[in-house]
């Protein structure tokens, strides 16, 4: 079974940074792809960021030049470094892939998602 563990959401002012994790378990054979959403209160889960097999990563309009996602193959962990903070990016992060394993073809997971305050 593969699963998805976060990690790395806190609160932290306007302007400041943070770093998320997503570590990807199990039996793996391959990870098409893995990034983030976000969900605000009130709004629906949007796409952050997401980096597929070997091409660039695609970012939202929103996040572009402020956030970066990042990849370590060995571990199977994607990290998504976020700069210049704003209220606006209060949320939580879900970890998302699309995963094939010994057990299923190409299947989407999701992390259990973690909080991201920003607040001064």
């Amino acid at each position: 079974q593969v699963q998805l563990v976060e990690s790395g959401g806190g609160l932290v002012q306007p302007g400041g940074s943070l770093r998320l994790s997503c570590a990807a378990s199990g039996s793996i054979v391959a990870i098409n792809a893995m990034g983030w959403y976000r969900q605000a209160p009130g709004k629906q889960r949007e796409l952050v960021a997401v980096s597929r097999g070997g091409g660039s990563p695609n970012y939202a309009d929103s996040v572009k030049g402020r956030f970066t996602i990042s990849r370590d193959n060995a571990k199977n962990t994607r990290y998504l470094q976020m700069n210049s903070l704003k209220p606006e990016d209060t949320a939580v992060y879900y970890c998302n892939a699309n995963i094939k394993s010994l057990a299923y073809s190409n299947r989407d997971y999701w992390g259990r998602g973690t909080q991201v305050t920003v607040s001064s």
